[in-house]
């Protein structure tokens, strides 16, 4: 288990299986904002609930400059169903093997009902043009995550 990255640290490389089968880097993305955001399990009540807060903002998201992924340790084939089913826009990235989650620090010790598992710990990072993490949310509570994003988004390009 990790640590956290933080903020004003250069965000950690990985290349990941999107659920259309394309690799992605994050040294692809450099010259936009990220939107990095981990959760635990696809088609799951608060995972769906953050997924389609940021489907139904990605017009805003856009104007930003943003790019917005999607992480959990689902595999590509619950991907595939899960953005099919509720017509999310942008990438899921399946990390089966956590490595991503690792880097980043949201794979977690999680405590269950007095059961202790490691786990995803729902969390958002958002990552500057060149790369470094400008804002890290540690334990996203869903509802409103969205409106943070953004307006950590506008701060950052109108900086």
């Amino acid at each position: 288990m990790a640590d956290w990255t933080e903020e004003g640290k250069k965000a950690p490389a990985f290349t990941a299986v999107a659920h259309d089968g394309s690799k992605i880097t994050l040294d692809d993305l450099k010259g936009s904002p990220v939107v990095l955001y981990f959760y635990p399990k696809d088609d799951t009540p608060g995972c769906t609930k953050e997924a389609c807060a940021f489907r139904d903002r990605s017009a805003e998201l856009k104007q930003l400059g943003a790019k917005v992924l999607g992480v959990s340790t689902d595999d590509v084939a619950s991907h595939v169903k899960f953005r099919d089913k509720y017509q999310l826009d942008f990438p899921l990235l399946a990390d089966t093997d956590h490595k991503i989650a690792n880097a980043f620090g949201a794979w977690r010790e999680k405590n269950m009902y007095g059961k202790i598992t490691m786990g995803i710990q729902r969390s958002t990072y958002l990552i500057d043009a060149e790369g470094k993490v400008a804002k890290v949310w540690k334990r996203v509570q869903v509802d409103g995550h969205d409106q943070q994003v953004i307006d950590a988004l506008k701060a950052l390009t109108a900086g």
